[in-house]
């Protein structure tokens, strides 16, 4: 099971690398910076920009910015918004659940497991990771 995809993974790179600085960050800065594609790096940008998690500003002066709080910004909601839900269960993906469902130990205890793994990603967040605090909660 992958938890975490590379969209994901470098998008929380940029986020950090956006955080730490004082002013916009321009595409072209992170490339060099966090050595990634232009291409690539730039759908990712624009995607969290169009979920709110960055603003953006054109010109010379321009750049993409945090729309909120490092503190607000959770790896769940990244991960929300770059990989499909966060689900360990797999009778609860299908169209048409598994008519077992109601009577399946195992699926009340892989959902336990799911809803921690949730709060846990949900714990870690762009200021946490900038303070390099492991979070054993």
């Amino acid at each position: 099971m992958k938890l975490i995809t590379r969209h994901t993974d470098y998008a929380v790179s940029a986020l950090c690398c956006i955080a730490k600085k004082a002013g916009p960050a321009t595409v072209s800065e992170l490339c060099t910076e966090l050595e990634m594609p232009y291409a690539f790096l730039r759908g990712i940008l624009q995607k969290l920009q169009k979920n709110g998690i960055l603003g953006s500003s054109k010109g010379r002066t321009g750049g993409f910015e945090l729309a909120k709080r490092p503190d607000k910004i959770s790896l769940f909601r990244i991960m929300d918004i770059f990989q499909d839900t966060l689900r360990a269960n797999g009778c609860v993906l299908k169209k048409h659940p598994c008519p077992r469902r109601k009577d399946c130990v195992l699926r009340k205890s892989i959902s336990r497991v799911q809803n921690i793994m949730r709060e846990k990603f949900e714990a870690i967040t762009i200021q946490s990771l900038l303070q390099k605090r492991v979070l054993d909660k």
